[in-house]
Order: structure tokens, then sequence, then C-alpha cells
């Protein structure tokens, strides 16, 4: 009995241990992990970073901090006004971030998503004023880490969504999300985005394999876009051309 005593209270004090360890940016991930069961996990996570931070100016908080602030754009915000507002913390962070982290690729990379992202819904000809930024920051990522795959998916959306005159260029937007699946076949935001580029060419056969496998994917890299972004989306772009050919 006494063993057993022993043996239940060292399994007590692990797990407490474990909890005691945990770091704000991994407290925040694991929320993040599971926001298509706990969408206000987000709001969680936002305020457990905001805390720390106040605390301690860490670049890895900020990074963090920035991509939470992506999320809620994209998952919490339910007005135009509140995404860009969200998308703007998230900038303002991960310049921040950048500033204190310079080689840092998460800082980089969420300064620049939120970017992209506040100007995307600000009007694409509003802010064109953005693009050497967003450009500036793609050629850090790219010289940090060939094979981001985010960086990748940046650059193609930038290539998709700018006109032609600011430097647009569908051909080699499919290239990018190409190369995003080369390095990671389950991230399913790249297949999505490719699936549209091939609709915007009317290449209907190849939209539907790509979205189609989103659809069906069984192990998505990142499993709350899929369930809360990708996978819908793919489902509307299939019915969008159900019956072009």
């Amino acid at each position: 009995m006494r063993a057993c005593r022993v043996a239940v209270l060292a399994v007590v004090v692990t797990f407490a241990a474990a909890a005691w360890a945990q770091t704000p940016v991994d407290a925040a991930r694991a929320l993040v992990a599971r926001y298509h069961g706990d969408p206000a996990g987000l709001d969680r996570a936002r305020d457990l970073l905001e805390t720390a931070l106040a605390r301690e100016p860490k670049v890895e908080t900020m990074a963090m901090l920035s991509y939470v602030h992506f999320l809620i754009g994209d998952v919490r915000a339910t007005t135009s006004e509140a995404k860009l507002a969200a998308y703007e913390r998230g900038r303002e962070i991960g310049k921040r971030a950048v500033e204190l982290g310079p080689r840092n690729h998460e800082a980089h990379l969420w300064y620049a998503i939120n970017t992209g992202r506040w100007g995307e819904t600000k009007g694409v000809l509003r802010s064109l004023f953005l693009l050497p930024t967003i450009r500036e920051e793609l050629r850090i990522l790219f010289e940090l880490d060939p094979r981001s795959v985010r960086a990748h998916i940046l650059a193609g959306n930038v290539l998709v969504k700018v006109p032609g005159f600011a430097g647009g260029d569908r051909a080699k937007a499919e290239e990018h999300f190409k190369n995003a699946l080369e390095v990671d076949s389950r991230f399913t935001n790249a297949r999505v985005e490719l699936g549209q580029v091939y609709i915007d060419d009317a290449r209907y056969a190849d939209a539907r394999r790509e979205l189609t496998r989103v659809v069906n994917e069984t192990n998505p890299s990142i499993v709350a876009d899929w369930v809360v972004k990708d996978a819908p989306r793919a489902r509307k772009l299939l019915e969008s051309i159900k019956d072009r050919q």
C-alpha cells in the first residue's frame, strides 16, 4: 500500500513539475493547436502572452503573440474593423520582435503575414505602399530558411493578389504553392491556395484534384486550420466549380 502511495505521489509531482515548467509560449501553443474545438482559447492565449510580455520582452513571446493576433483576426474577429485591429496589433508586435531578434524567422514571418493580411483587408490597391516592406521581409525569410512553407505561401498570396502592374504573377504564385507542398504535402492551406490559382486559370480538373485532397486529408499538418478554415473553403470552392468543365 505504501509503495502504491509513493508511486501515485511521484506521478502527481511529475505532472505538477511539468505544468510548472511550461512556458507561456508553450501554453499558448497548446491553446492554438486546439482552437478548432475551443475558439475562445485564442483569447486566453493572447491574454497569457500579453501578461508575459509585460513582465519580460522576449522575442519568442512576441512572435507567438503576433501569430495569435493573426488567428484572432482570421477566426475570432467578425467585422472588418475588428480584423484590422487584430492584424495591426500582430503587425506592431511582430515589428518589435524583428527589431529585438533580427535573425528570428518566426518574428519576420508573423510581422510579414500580419502586414499582408492588414493590407488585404484594407484593400489591395489602397495598401500597395506596403509591398516594399513585405518583399523585404520575404527576402529575409528565404535567406533564413529557403524551405519555409509559410513564407512560400505568403509569397504566392502576394503574387496572386497584387495587380500585374505591381508585380502580380499567377504562374510564379503557383510555383511558390507547389514549393510549399514539396516541403509539406499535408499543409492544407498551400493546397487550397493552389486550387484557387487553378480555378482562376480555368483549370478545373486540376483544381478539383487539389481541393478534393484537402477535403479528404486524414492527417493535416495543422488540424485546427484544416477544420476551421481549409476544409470549409475547399468545399465551398468545389461547389463553385461543380458544373464547370
